[in-house]
């Protein structure tokens, strides 16, 4: 027994601890050194425009609407003259992969090129967050990425007018984004893994992009206009100039029609100092009602409109919030809708697993989770809600005038 157990490979390596310092040390060191190595095992751009080169060489005709094609022979012997580099994309896995209709068994030059550019840049990318992995252990604490985020701001051309005295005003709302959708336990951290599989990482390196149109960057929430957009609106609502929120500034937040019984449940729930709350919190308020139909958004909705921690709404919790809808329609002297009506609508709307339970599952599977909780929360997004006939008509016949007009 003692001699087998010689030959069980060693598995655990301790992490130096934090006065280990000289450990410490060399262990940033040699991970440096390592991700410098693999670094250098990719492409660069002059072997990119060569292999690019390579591939254009041995096309084989006839092409296919503008798509220059390559067959798998081609496509092998590219394969041999691209160097060692190249070797793992030209496999016949990835042929297939990007094999679809051709009629010849071809595939499409281009769209190989942008699966290896693409290959390129995540493997880059992981390296560059690797860099800022201080436990490296595969994830990014919020200081970690703060820092990433921070030295990546000179080098994207849409953030050139930002001040530097907004830097960190900026860094703050862009990491946000990333934990509140990539944690939501909470743990206050992200595995690298999980950012470069979201789409956050293309937003944010698309300010790149020196001729990024408006509408872009008004739908990026990375963007300098969007950035400040969402911090501008926080100074707006802080009257008294504290740096801080209080319920009733907050009241005032979009058209200013959430109901008090849900602004209460953002207090109770969430993180205030004194009651009151800062830009962070704020933060997570925004990214959860301005993206209603996310899992991550309803999960943090429904944890404010599931009181008593249930982990499901019966109808008394659809009843509790909907009041404060038919009360605050009574104050803007609207008729109030009953609530008999409206749970009914619901329920039809989410066809929950238990008829008498909605859970956040239900919630998501149903596709319908934003309508449920702006009905339940904004007397605005009720109304849109219960007018939305009207809505859909009026629409209609301002599409008819336009096409008269023309």
């Amino acid at each position: 027994a003692k001699r087998r157990r010689k030959h069980i490979p060693r598995f655990y390596y301790r992490l130096p601890a934090e006065d280990e310092v000289l450990l410490q040390k060399l262990r940033e060191e040699s991970r440096a050194v390592f991700l410098q190595r693999k670094s250098r095992e990719l492409l660069d751009n002059e072997e990119l425009q060569n292999l690019w080169f390579l591939l254009d060489k041995h096309q084989v005709p006839p092409t296919t609407g503008d798509e220059a094609m390559i067959s798998y022979e081609s496509f092998l012997k590219v394969g041999e003259k691209a160097g060692a580099k190249c070797k793992l994309f030209f496999t016949a896995r990835v042929y297939a992969k990007l094999l679809h209709n051709d009629p010849y068994g071809r595939i499409s030059i281009m769209q190989f090129f942008n699966y290896v550019m693409r290959k390129v840049w995540l493997h880059q990318t992981r390296i560059g967050l690797s860099l800022y992995d201080v436990a490296g252990q595969g994830y990014l604490r919020e200081s970690d990425l703060e820092n990433y985020i921070l030295e990546l701001i000179p080098t994207l051309p849409q953030l050139d007018g930002l001040e530097k005295s907004f830097y960190s005003f900026y860094v703050c709302t862009a990491v946000r984004k990333f934990f509140f959708f990539l944690d939501p336990l909470r743990t206050g951290k992200i595995k690298i893994q999980d950012i470069l599989a979201c789409s956050f990482l293309d937003d944010l390196l698309e300010l790149r992009d020196e001729d990024l149109s408006k509408e872009s960057q008004e739908s990026n929430w990375f963007s300098a206009p969007s950035a400040l957009r969402v911090y501008g609106q926080y100074l707006n609502l802080d009257k008294d100039h504290n740096g801080m929120l209080s319920k009733e500034e907050l009241s005032r937040y979009g058209t200013g029609t959430l109901t008090s019984v849900f602004l209460d449940r953002v207090y109770q729930e969430c993180l205030t100092y004194d009651g009151e709350m800062d830009y962070k919190t704020y933060l997570d308020f925004v990214l959860a009602l301005e993206n209603r139909k996310e899992p991550a958004a309803l999960q943090y909705i429904f944890k404010l409109l599931d009181m008593e921690n249930k982990g499901y709404l019966n109808v008394f919790a659809l009843n509790f919030f909907f009041r404060a809808i038919q009360e605050q329609m009574k104050i803007h002297g609207q008729e109030p809708v009953s609530f008999q009506d409206v749970k009914d609508e619901i329920f039809d709307m989410v066809k929950p697993k238990d008829p008498y339970k909605i859970t956040l599952q239900d919630l998501v599977n149903s596709g319908q989770g934003d309508t449920v909780t702006s009905i339940l929360i904004d007397l605005n997004g009720f109304w849109t809600y219960e007018n939305r006939e009207v809505l859909v008509t009026n629409d209609g016949e301002n599409a008819s005038a336009d096409l008269e007009d023309t």
